[in-house]
Protein backbone atom coordinates (compact mmCIF):
# COMPACT_ATOMS: atom_id res chain seq x y z
CA UNK A 1 0.00 0.00 0.00
CA UNK A 2 0.97 3.62 -0.52
CA UNK A 3 3.00 4.84 2.42
CA UNK A 4 1.14 8.15 2.53
CA UNK A 5 -2.52 7.40 1.81
CA UNK A 6 -2.97 3.60 1.94
CA UNK A 7 -4.07 3.29 -1.72
CA UNK A 8 -2.85 0.82 -4.32
CA UNK A 9 0.75 1.69 -5.27
CA UNK A 10 1.91 2.39 -8.82
CA UNK A 11 5.61 2.80 -8.03
CA UNK A 12 8.06 1.21 -5.61
CA UNK A 13 11.41 2.74 -4.76
CA UNK A 14 14.49 0.61 -4.16
CA UNK A 15 14.00 1.08 -0.41
CA UNK A 16 10.59 -0.65 -0.78
CA UNK A 17 8.65 2.60 -0.18
CA UNK A 18 5.52 2.61 -2.35
CA UNK A 19 3.44 5.47 -3.76
CA UNK A 20 -0.05 5.58 -5.29
CA UNK A 21 -0.69 7.53 -8.51
CA UNK A 22 -1.59 10.84 -6.80
CA UNK A 23 1.33 10.68 -4.38
CA UNK A 24 3.75 9.74 -7.18
CA UNK A 25 2.65 12.74 -9.28
CA UNK A 26 3.14 15.04 -6.26
CA UNK A 27 6.55 13.51 -5.53
CA UNK A 28 7.62 13.89 -9.17
CA UNK A 29 6.56 17.54 -9.45
CA UNK A 30 8.20 18.47 -6.13
CA UNK A 31 11.42 16.75 -7.18
CA UNK A 32 11.35 18.60 -10.52
CA UNK A 33 11.03 21.98 -8.78
CA UNK A 34 13.70 20.92 -6.27
CA UNK A 35 16.08 20.10 -9.15
CA UNK A 36 15.53 23.53 -10.69
CA UNK A 37 16.30 25.20 -7.33
CA UNK A 38 19.18 22.93 -6.25
CA UNK A 39 21.18 23.51 -9.40
CA UNK A 40 19.98 27.13 -9.83
CA UNK A 41 18.91 26.30 -13.38
CA UNK A 42 16.58 29.22 -14.06
CA UNK A 43 17.03 32.79 -12.91
CA UNK A 44 14.31 35.40 -12.78
CA UNK A 45 13.64 37.04 -16.13
CA UNK A 46 15.55 34.50 -18.24
CA UNK A 47 14.28 33.16 -21.55
CA UNK A 48 14.30 29.37 -21.53
CA UNK A 49 14.00 27.50 -24.81
CA UNK A 50 13.08 23.88 -25.37
CA UNK A 51 12.73 21.62 -28.37
CA UNK A 52 9.22 20.28 -28.83
CA UNK A 53 9.35 16.53 -29.28
CA UNK A 54 6.72 13.81 -29.06
CA UNK A 55 8.72 11.25 -27.09
CA UNK A 56 7.81 10.72 -23.44
CA UNK A 57 10.77 12.69 -22.04
CA UNK A 58 10.17 15.68 -24.30
CA UNK A 59 6.46 15.80 -23.50
CA UNK A 60 7.09 15.60 -19.74
CA UNK A 61 9.80 18.27 -19.94
CA UNK A 62 7.47 20.64 -21.79
CA UNK A 63 4.58 20.01 -19.38
CA UNK A 64 6.72 20.57 -16.28
CA UNK A 65 8.44 23.67 -17.66
CA UNK A 66 5.02 25.17 -18.34
CA UNK A 67 3.97 24.28 -14.78
CA UNK A 68 7.12 25.92 -13.36
CA UNK A 69 6.62 28.92 -15.63
CA UNK A 70 3.25 29.59 -13.99
CA UNK A 71 4.94 29.73 -10.56
CA UNK A 72 8.09 31.66 -11.52
CA UNK A 73 9.09 34.71 -13.48
CA UNK A 74 10.80 33.45 -16.62
CA UNK A 75 9.86 33.26 -20.27
CA UNK A 76 9.39 29.88 -21.94
CA UNK A 77 9.76 29.58 -25.73
CA UNK A 78 10.03 26.80 -28.28
CA UNK A 79 13.29 26.65 -30.17
CA UNK A 80 14.72 28.16 -32.43
CA UNK A 81 13.83 31.51 -30.73
CA UNK A 82 16.56 33.55 -29.03
CA UNK A 83 17.13 32.19 -25.53
CA UNK A 84 19.34 32.61 -22.48
CA UNK A 85 19.36 28.85 -21.84
CA UNK A 86 18.11 25.69 -23.51
CA UNK A 87 16.36 22.96 -21.51
CA UNK A 88 17.06 19.42 -22.71
CA UNK A 89 15.33 16.20 -21.71
CA UNK A 90 18.39 14.34 -20.44
CA UNK A 91 17.64 11.87 -17.65
CA UNK A 92 19.55 9.86 -15.05
CA UNK A 93 19.71 6.93 -17.50
CA UNK A 94 21.27 8.93 -20.33
CA UNK A 95 23.59 10.85 -18.01
CA UNK A 96 24.97 7.74 -16.29
CA UNK A 97 25.55 6.14 -19.69
CA UNK A 98 27.38 9.23 -20.96
CA UNK A 99 29.54 9.40 -17.82
CA UNK A 100 30.55 5.73 -18.01
CA UNK A 101 31.20 6.04 -21.76
CA UNK A 102 33.46 9.06 -21.18
CA UNK A 103 35.38 7.19 -18.49
CA UNK A 104 35.80 4.07 -20.63
CA UNK A 105 36.95 6.12 -23.61
CA UNK A 106 39.28 8.11 -21.33
CA UNK A 107 37.59 11.37 -22.24
CA UNK A 108 37.73 13.17 -18.87
CA UNK A 109 37.15 16.54 -20.52
CA UNK A 110 33.76 15.26 -21.71
CA UNK A 111 32.60 14.67 -18.14
CA UNK A 112 31.92 18.37 -17.57
CA UNK A 113 29.21 18.19 -20.24
CA UNK A 114 27.34 15.69 -18.04
CA UNK A 115 26.70 18.22 -15.28
CA UNK A 116 23.07 19.40 -14.82
CA UNK A 117 23.85 23.01 -15.76
CA UNK A 118 26.18 24.14 -18.50
CA UNK A 119 26.90 27.56 -19.92
CA UNK A 120 23.71 27.56 -22.02
CA UNK A 121 22.21 24.11 -21.28
CA UNK A 122 20.02 23.00 -18.37
CA UNK A 123 18.80 19.47 -17.66
CA UNK A 124 15.65 19.66 -15.47
CA UNK A 125 15.04 15.87 -15.66
CA UNK A 126 18.61 15.16 -14.51
CA UNK A 127 17.62 13.32 -11.31
CA UNK A 128 14.87 11.11 -12.80
CA UNK A 129 15.08 7.60 -14.21
CA UNK A 130 13.46 6.99 -17.61
CA UNK A 131 11.09 4.59 -15.84
CA UNK A 132 9.87 7.40 -13.55
CA UNK A 133 9.47 9.86 -16.43
CA UNK A 134 7.47 7.34 -18.46
CA UNK A 135 5.20 6.55 -15.50
CA UNK A 136 4.59 10.27 -14.92
CA UNK A 137 3.67 10.74 -18.59
CA UNK A 138 1.21 7.86 -18.39
CA UNK A 139 -0.34 8.97 -15.09
CA UNK A 140 -0.83 12.54 -16.36
CA UNK A 141 -2.16 11.12 -19.65
CA UNK A 142 0.28 13.20 -21.66
CA UNK A 143 0.12 12.32 -25.33
CA UNK A 144 3.47 11.00 -26.50
CA UNK A 145 4.82 8.85 -29.28
CA UNK A 146 4.78 5.20 -28.26
CA UNK A 147 7.76 4.56 -30.49
CA UNK A 148 10.28 4.46 -27.63
CA UNK A 149 12.23 1.40 -28.72
CA UNK A 150 15.82 2.35 -29.20
CA UNK A 151 18.63 -0.03 -29.98
CA UNK A 152 20.85 -0.16 -26.93
CA UNK A 153 24.61 -0.26 -27.24
CA UNK A 154 26.93 -2.46 -25.18
CA UNK A 155 27.61 0.17 -22.53
CA UNK A 156 23.92 0.90 -22.00
CA UNK A 157 23.18 -2.83 -21.72
CA UNK A 158 26.06 -3.15 -19.23
CA UNK A 159 24.73 -0.29 -17.06
CA UNK A 160 21.17 -1.63 -17.19
CA UNK A 161 22.47 -5.05 -16.09
CA UNK A 162 24.33 -3.44 -13.19
CA UNK A 163 21.19 -1.52 -12.20
CA UNK A 164 19.16 -4.75 -12.06
CA UNK A 165 21.68 -6.43 -9.78
CA UNK A 166 22.62 -3.30 -7.83
CA UNK A 167 19.74 -0.80 -7.75
CA UNK A 168 20.79 2.84 -7.47
CA UNK A 169 24.01 2.37 -9.46
CA UNK A 170 22.91 5.00 -12.00
CA UNK A 171 22.26 7.48 -9.19
CA UNK A 172 25.63 6.61 -7.65
CA UNK A 173 27.44 7.30 -10.94
CA UNK A 174 25.78 10.71 -11.33
CA UNK A 175 26.21 11.60 -7.65
CA UNK A 176 29.90 10.72 -7.84
CA UNK A 177 30.35 13.12 -10.75
CA UNK A 178 28.52 15.85 -8.83
CA UNK A 179 30.79 15.26 -5.82
CA UNK A 180 33.92 15.52 -7.96
CA UNK A 181 32.84 18.84 -9.44
CA UNK A 182 31.67 20.18 -6.06
CA UNK A 183 35.27 19.89 -4.81
CA UNK A 184 36.73 21.75 -7.80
Amino acid sequence: MCKLCEKKPVYEFTNKRKLCARCFVNYFQKKFLYTLRKFNMIKQGEVIGYKKTNDFKGVVLEYLLKMANEKSNFTLVKLPNKTDKIAIDSSLDSESENIVTSIIKENASGLKEELPVGEKIIKPLYLFLDEEILLYARLKKLGFSRDIKKRKDKIENFIDGLEKKHPEVKRAVVNSLLEIYKKI
